[in-house]
């Protein structure tokens, strides 16, 4: 399947508009300092990230659905594929991989092999507790919440805090399997 999914992202990845990254890393990056300027905490900075990335999520997900020609997913586990060998590629343009896996399948990591948005960026001490791409944690909750996938998703490990990677946390907390399966 992963194979599949590899050869769906790298088909979606050639259907999408694309912009310049230098364009997108710096709008981003203005987006992120107005952000800061506006709120006293990196906390409600975070917050404010996530909620953005949500109400983006809730309305890619149509145009995903569309372009990428994927099936529906018949577990957490080819939600988790999808999004990391699909969703990743056709809109980041970047290779990620899902990892550290659950025994029950209900949590993975996201890896993502390089993160356009961290391009020309570097966080100062004081913002040590700000998770600068908490939109893509966003994203990934508005999109499956929109599916009726409950997720809570949390940014583990990110480049610019020193980490050599980054790793994005996605835990299952419902879904419309679930509630389907238990009406039966």
């Amino acid at each position: 399947m992963s194979k599949l999914y590899k050869k769906l992202g790298e088909s979606a990845w050639t259907k999408v508009d694309k912009i310049n990254s230098e364009i997108f890393t710096l709008t981003y990056g203005e987006v992120v300092n107005s952000l800061i300027q506006d709120y006293e905490t990196s906390e409600e900075v975070n917050a404010q990230l996530d909620e953005m990335g949500y109400s983006i999520g809730i309305r890619m997900i149509d145009e995903f659905l569309a372009i990428s020609e994927v099936e529906q997913c018949k577990s957490f586990r080819d939600t988790g594929e999808i999004l990391a060998k699909v969703a990743c590629k056709m809109y980041l343009g970047v290779d990620a991989v899902c990892k550290y896996w659950t025994e029950d399948d209900s949590a993975f990591t996201l890896e993502l092999k390089t993160n356009p948005f961290v391009d020309f960026v570097e966080l100062p001490q004081k913002y040590k507790d700000l998770w600068y791409c908490n939109i893509i944690c966003g994203i990934i909750r508005g999109s499956l919440d929109t599916l009726q996938i409950s997720v809570d998703v949390k940014y583990q490990k990110c480049v610019l805090r020193g980490h050599n990677t980054n790793e994005i946390r996605v835990t299952l907390k419902s879904s419309n399997k679930e509630n389907s399966s238990k009406k039966n």
